[in-house]
This record gives structure tokens, sequence and C-alpha cells, in this order.
């Protein structure tokens, strides 16, 4: 029997894949945020469990979760992950989770440490890259990253434009 590959996807638009992942622990990518390898300068990535209610962990195997606006901060000694939209779980009824509730993310105290070091430089900030599911447990995985000016941006695409066409040369 053949294997689902992870399809990424972006802005909370469903995959096919965002079902269960294998009993091997290979890893389902629900979402990505596209727009953070862009806006950003990633320095540091980490992988996170997060608190969650039932309705929120139907709604993220349903692929109904837009991460791009999101952020986390350390406040009270914790990591929390702030404007994240999921989508109500229809089935849920009164049960239901409220949309941008602030989530709690689960991180080791070592590894909290060294996010608040990270984090007290100017510019420095915390973002969400990608939601998946590992061995059936949602995980978010977060980026120390350092924003880009307009400029830098457009730096950044001319310098990749001119290694495409060289790597292009060099092919013929």
């Amino acid at each position: 029997m053949a294997k689902k590959k992870a399809t990424p996807t972006s802005g909370g638009k469903t995959s096919k894949a965002a079902g269960k992942p294998d009993a091997h622990g290979e890893v389902t990518v629900v979402t990505r945020n596209r727009k953070a390898k862009h806006d950003y300068e990633l320095i540091d990535k980490l992988e996170c469990g997060m608190q969650l209610m039932g309705s929120e962990v139907k709604s993220i195997r349903n692929g109904k979760i837009v991460i791009d606006d999101g952020f986390a901060r350390v406040q009270r000694g914790e990591l929390w992950l702030i404007n994240v939209d999921i989508a109500e779980y229809p089935q849920a009824n009164f049960m239901n989770h409220a949309r941008q509730r602030e989530r709690k993310l689960l991180v080791r105290k070592a590894q909290l440490r060294k996010l608040i070091d990270a984090t007290h430089d100017r510019g420095v900030t915390l973002v969400p890259l990608q939601v998946h599911f590992r061995r059936g447990v949602a995980k978010i995985q977060i980026a120390t990253a350092k924003g880009r000016k307009s400029h830098d941006k457009r730096q950044r695409l001319k310098q990749k434009a001119a290694d495409r066409e060289i790597r292009e040369k060099w092919r013929r």
C-alpha cells in the first residue's frame, strides 16, 4: 500500500494528507507560513507542543487553521501562541472553542530560557512556521526571527534571480 505524501498548504487551506500520520512517526504538515521566510530572517527553529481543546484538534485535522498573522510571546514565565485562528468545529455544538484565544505552547525550561534570551534583542520575534502532526499529536514549529526591511526583501529577490540564471547557464 502506498504511503500518502504530505502536501504543504498555506493560509488555512485543507490538505489531502491532513489526517493521521503513519505509525512510524512521520510528520503530516497541515499548514505553513510562507510569508515568514520572505518577511523575516530566520535565526533558530524550535518544535513545540500545543495545549489544545478537543474541538481545536478536530479543526486542525481538517486544515482549518491560519497562522500567517500569528506570533509567540513569553508571558508570566510561559510561552503563548497569539493571534492564530482555528475555525470552530461545527459538530462540537456548545463545547466549541474561541477562535483566536491565546494558546499555551509546551517547551522545556531550558528551551524557554533560550527563547527569553533571544527575544530580549531589539527586533527579534517568535514566528510560527508550520503546524503538523507527529504520532497523532499536534505540534507547531516556531522560529526566532528578525524582521527584514523592504529594500532587504528586494535585494534578496534580485540575488535569488541572479543565482538562478547562473545555475541555468552552467547546466547548458
